[in-house]
């Protein structure tokens, strides 16, 4: 059950993707460099793959029909590599072929070379009697002429990349990358190479934070801008979320969402336009807002860097990608083993853990939410439902970090 006053976490995400229109424009881009763009339109075959029958491995295209016993002896009729043009193949012959290359007229099935042996000149031995069709890749197995074979609204990996290629496609119709402005809050945020570990001063910090959201931010292909530290005042935020809001299809800030005296995001927020949510019923990330500033989106991230990172994942990302207009927005999610015991939140809860050698879970010792080594630690997340207490041996419900970070 939701605790008075927060928010579901799957209401909130609900809420949150209504807001992400797909950003309207696109671009035409090479298809070297699609990797992880969005398709802004299908991609239709104008051929089929393979083009022709073709042999799957080295050896001989034979008659299977001609070869009812091992040991038979056929002389070489031609010789077939990859891109030829073959001949029929002539009856009571074998034709040498090799891999990728068009199957001969009259051939119904390939020897691989280890199943033969040389028995003279332009002459071979048959040492296995061979099935009709083995070793053939037959025209248009892989894709038929016409066959959509990437579809809009996905989003590219290598093989799909590989795929478009494949079909003839040099360049591919992507939706355009999101403009997203990034900055972090708090006067206790020190860069990393500003100031020296021995000179740091008590209460200060380095900002995490910023490395790894514009790690993710990229990842997820955004054009971003970088606007580093704004000062804890409510009049340097404003004229922050101001100046990113007027160019940017996305505002993102890390700190200043919670409640305190000096979290000054949800006032500025409200002081320039709109703020629809604010407390989500997870653990960690509690602290999150969204709203708009003008016609920018905003998103704000709770400090501490767990509960940044973890709400990143499970609620911005999915609103990057509908921006793209991306059809798939939410990881999979598998059965696995708990090899761990665990109390329970009274919050759903998401814990850092890793896959082990037997096949189950472990969990990282310390779920703090500022604790950020379980989270380089983990290879994924387990969702638990609030009040819902582990025990060894219970079957979860696992989220893969290598899905969540593509």
């Amino acid at each position: 059950m939701t605790r008075p006053g927060l928010t579901a976490l799957d209401d909130a995400l609900a809420e949150l993707l209504a807001h992400a229109l797909p950003l309207a424009g696109h671009e035409t881009v090479s298809t070297f460099e699609a990797d992880g763009r969005v398709l802004a339109q299908d991609c239709v075959s104008a051929l089929q793959v393979p083009p022709q029958d073709n042999s799957s491995m080295d050896g001989y295209a034979v008659r299977s029909v001609e070869i009812a016993d091992e040991g038979v002896v056929m002389p070489v009729s031609q010789r077939i590599a990859a891109g030829a043009q073959p001949e029929p193949l002539v009856p009571g012959s074998a034709a040498r072929i090799f891999t990728g290359a068009q199957v001969p007229p009259g051939a119904d099935a390939i020897v691989m070379q280890e199943d033969t042996e040389p028995a003279g000149e332009q002459i071979v031995r048959i040492n296995r009697v061979p099935a009709p069709g083995q070793w053939i890749r037959r025209a248009g197995e892989d894709v038929t002429r016409g066959a959509v074979v990437l579809s809009r609204g996905q989003r590219l990996g290598p093989a799909d990349i590989g795929l478009a290629a494949n079909i003839g496609l040099d360049r591919l119709l992507v939706a355009r990358r999101p403009r997203v402005a990034l900055f972090s809050t708090g006067d206790e945020l020190v860069m990393p190479g500003a100031v020296p570990p021995e000179q740091m001063k008590p209460g200060t910090i380095y900002n995490s934070n910023r490395f790894f959201l514009r790690a993710l931010l990229q990842r997820l292909g955004c054009e971003l801008t970088d606007l580093g530290v704004v000062p804890d005042r409510r009049d340097a935020t404003i004229e922050a979320l101001r100046g990113a809001s007027m160019d940017h299809d996305l505002v993102l800030t890390s700190g200043g969402v919670s409640v305190g005296e000096e979290d000054h995001i949800k006032p500025a927020v409200e002081a320039l336009g709109r703020l629809s949510m604010w407390q989500i019923a997870m653990k960690p990330g509690k602290p999150f807002a969204y709203g708009k500033v003008g016609a920018s989106h905003f998103i704000g991230l709770p400090g501490n860097p767990v509960s940044s990172f973890v709400t990143f994942v499970l609620l911005v990302r999915p609103f990057v990608l509908k921006l793209q207009g991306a059809t798939r927005l939410q990881p999979t999610g598998m059965a696995m083993t708990a090899h761990f015991e665990c109390r329970g939140d009274r919050r759903r809860e998401f814990l850092r853990v890793r896959r082990n050698a037997e096949g189950g879970l472990d969990l990282f010792p310390n779920q703090s939410s500022g604790v950020l080594t379980s989270a380089s630690w983990a290879d994924g997340l387990v969702d638990n439902p609030a009040g819902r207490a582990i025990a060894r041996g219970d079957t979860v419900r696992f989220l893969a970090l290598a899905e969540l970070l593509q």
